[in-house]
């Protein structure tokens, strides 16, 4: 029996390895299924490679724009620097017709030397026949103009306007070659002229008619630097020569003729119906601005690493001027206000008369013209809700005759000073040309006016109020002009919520303006 059972057992294992055998290698038989089962396996396929990283760089137009003279614009190519490739398009020398430049990504509009608005339609209100005037050149916001050469300088002619009306998110550039090459920095200046208005408003020291009657449509002056005529002056307080609002000029100042230079913004004999705010001059190799003569106001201005003066004014301007932010660099520049009547021609009427109100003047350089403000002539003045620090004198006065009153000459009297706080060096006072200085510190120092110059700057961010500024009683500005806006602080910004200088400028080693703002040595982000 157990060797049939061991014979049983056998034949079953062998049938058992026949049904195996019949399998094939990737084949289970599934009871029940009547068949087999198939199983594939298969590697999966590999993941798509990323996407190649996007530019950020710019890619030039496809071509300048048609505008509205008959002149054109010349297509020069493209012009690169480290922010991508532009297309350039250079205006013509003369604008004769009104136009419009648009802002176009990718592409940047050139000055190839001295570019006119119109012709000079004279001093007399009117358009004398046959010369272009009139004309208005408008400039979109966004749009970024360069200097192509150091000669390069955009002059709205008498007669004539310009309507540059930029965003704070979107300011117009005005800058250099190098600038658009990625050639500049922190000490970059002088690379192309500036702009220049001119205007029908009354001046003083005529040189066009030397013997004219300062003031009246016969007293003409050059524009300081301008080789060809380019003359300013007339009898009309009220002239518009457009608007400037939302403007940065970058890296200007060139010496056009002997020692006469341009700067970064210059105004002669411009009138009240001009708009100027807003405007940044940064890195001028002259002074930050120059006001000869005429009557218009100024607001919100930045003034940075000015190579010379940050605010000139003289030859019988009588503005107003509210909201001013100046810095320099470090042991660059002159004054921060350089004031003149007429110098040598000191009895001539308008009489020069700076009004200036909410300013903050950071001076950083010991020599300039031996003080951080220089007044001289018979100038006068009145200055409200200031602060200036600096390493050397704050206040010098050169002159018997700026401290003194002569009715005959509508001469006010001295420089007044209201809520005006200075943070000087050893000498706060200096006088020259027959002023002690101890009768510049009487002047400065009146009792009621509520100054100082033994004043401890607490500025953060190096030009926005600290709490030694808060801690200062300011004037109301409309005790010197009803046309000011009443403000209950000294100094150009508030506190850090006042920030009416952010998102337009453009940021250096000298000032920082915020993050909304690009930095100057590179095109902002609106060029692209």
């Amino acid at each position: 029996m157990q060797t049939l059972d061991k014979h049983k057992n056998l034949l079953l294992l062998a049938a058992s390895v026949a049904v195996l055998a019949g399998c094939g290698s990737e084949e289970i038989a599934s009871p029940g299924s009547g068949g087999n089962v198939t199983v594939n396996i298969t590697t999966p396929p590999p993941p798509p490679p990323p996407p190649p990283p996007t530019s950020t760089l710019v890619t030039p137009a496809g071509g300048c724009p048609t505008i509205e003279d008959s002149a054109g614009l010349k297509d020069l190519g493209t012009i690169t620097g480290p922010t991508g490739t532009y297309r350039n398009c250079e205006l013509p020398a003369r604008f004769t017709r009104s136009t419009t430049l648009t802002r176009v990504p990718g592409l940047l509009y050139s000055l190839g030397g001295r570019v006119d608005v119109g012709n000079d339609c004279g001093a007399a209100v009117g358009t004398p026949a046959g010369l272009a005037c009139g004309i208005v050149l408008t400039i979109q916001p966004g749009v970024v103009l360069f200097g192509s050469t150091g000669v390069s300088w955009l002059h709205i002619n008498r007669g004539n306007r310009i309507n540059a009306a930029g965003t704070a998110t979107q300011p117009i550039v005005f800058t250099s070659r190098d600038n658009v090459l990625g050639l500049t920095n922190d000490l970059s200046q002088g690379q192309w002229g500036g702009v220049v208005l001119s205007g029908r408003a009354p001046i003083t020291d005529c040189t066009v008619a030397p013997n004219a009657t300062p003031g009246t449509a016969a007293c003409e002056r050059q524009v300081e630097g301008a080789v060809d005529p380019a003359y300013y002056g007339g009898a009309t307080p009220t002239d518009n020569s457009g608007t400037l609002r939302y403007v940065q000029i970058r890296y200007s100042g060139y010496v056009l003729s002997g020692n006469s230079e341009l700067q970064a913004l210059t105004t002669g004999g411009v009138g009240s119906g001009t708009t100027i705010q807003y405007v940044q001059s940064h890195n001028s190799s002259d002074d930050a601005v120059e006001f000869f003569g005429g009557t218009h106001d100024a607001k919100w201005l930045v003034f940075t690493g000015a190579d010379d003066d940050n605010l000139d004014l003289d030859v019988g301007y009588r503005g107003r001027i509210q909201y001013v932010i100046a810095v320099q660099k470090d042991n660059n520049g002159d004054s921060m206000v350089e004031l003149d009547s007429a110098n040598a021609l000191e009895d001539q009427t308008p009489r020069t008369f700076m009004r200036l109100v909410n300013f903050t003047f950071v001076h950083r350089n010991s020599i300039a013209n031996t003080a951080a403000v220089l007044f001289r002539g018979q100038a006068d003045a009145s200055l409200v809700n200031g602060v200036v620090t600096t390493p050397i004198a704050c206040l010098r006065l050169n002159g018997a005759n700026i401290i003194g009153t002569n009715a005959a000459v509508d001469k006010i009297g001295p420089p007044v000073f209201r809520s005006v706080t200075m943070q000087c060096g050893t000498t706060p006072f200096i006088g020259t040309s027959g002023l002690t200085a101890d009768q510049v510190a009487a002047t400065f120092n009146v009792a009621a006016n509520n100054n100082t110059s033994t004043f401890t700057a607490s500025l953060t961010g190096g030009f926005t109020n600290g709490a030694n500024e808060t801690g200062r009683t300011a004037t109301d500005p409309k005790v010197v002009d009803a046309s000011f806006d009443t403000t209950n602080y000294i100094g150009a910004v508030k506190d850090a919520g006042d920030t009416w200088y952010a998102g337009w400028t453009c940021n250096s080693a000298t000032a920082n303006f915020g993050s909304s703002g690009s930095a100057c040595s590179t095109l902002p982000r609106i060029a692209q």
